[in-house]
């Protein structure tokens, strides 16, 4: 750690550390891998005859080489998960920008508790969306053939266990860890 003395006052500036930097990359993965979860086109599939996001619902009639497609924003429990999911993905978006501040700056302490926070709530929102989907759509919609989660829900727990890692990081005390480096 740098210091310099003007007066009596100290004033301590603090190094990047590689925990937090490794944190800021969860953050960012975390973020990139929500984005492609929202966007995702397919969280359910069922062969090629129908998937399911969270904006629409489309199916591919055996006789029929068109596909018909409808909006999923009519079930409630469709709405809360892209409800939980969205709200998770702006606190991941909100915490890395904190950070990505605390990193232009000087003084950065500071930031490491709000951005932990705001991580820990996005992991909590993120994964009470991705336990009410499956159970929700397994209880509501009855497929009469084989159905699999598939890339767009893996995206969404991808972005979870990111945001969680990036929580631990800046959790990490670094009055202990910044003296090193």
């Amino acid at each position: 750690m740098a210091s310099s003395v003007s007066g009596a006052e100290e004033v301590r500036v603090s190094a990047l550390t590689p925990l937090k930097l490794v944190g800021l990359v969860c953050i960012f993965l975390a973020l990139c891998l929500d984005v492609g979860a929202v966007l995702s086109p397919a969280w359910v599939t069922a062969d090629d005859q129908y998937h399911l996001s969270l904006w629409e619902s489309c199916w591919k009639p055996a006789s029929s080489v068109t596909w018909r497609c409808s909006s999923t924003l009519g079930t409630d429990w469709q709405i809360a998960t892209l409800a939980l999911l969205l709200g998770g993905a702006f606190l991941i978006l909100l915490s890395f920008l904190v950070a990505l501040v605390s990193v232009c700056i000087r003084s950065r302490r500071r930031f490491y508790r709000p951005v932990a926070v705001m991580l820990f709530a996005a992991v909590v929102l993120q994964a009470c969306c991705l336990v009410l989907y499956p159970i929700k759509f397994i209880e509501t919609i009855s497929l009469k053939i084989y159905h699999e989660f598939n890339w767009g829900y893996g995206l969404a727990w991808g972005a979870t266990i990111f945001s969680f890692g990036g929580a631990i990081l800046y959790c990490l005390n670094p009055k202990n860890y910044e003296d090193y480096y």
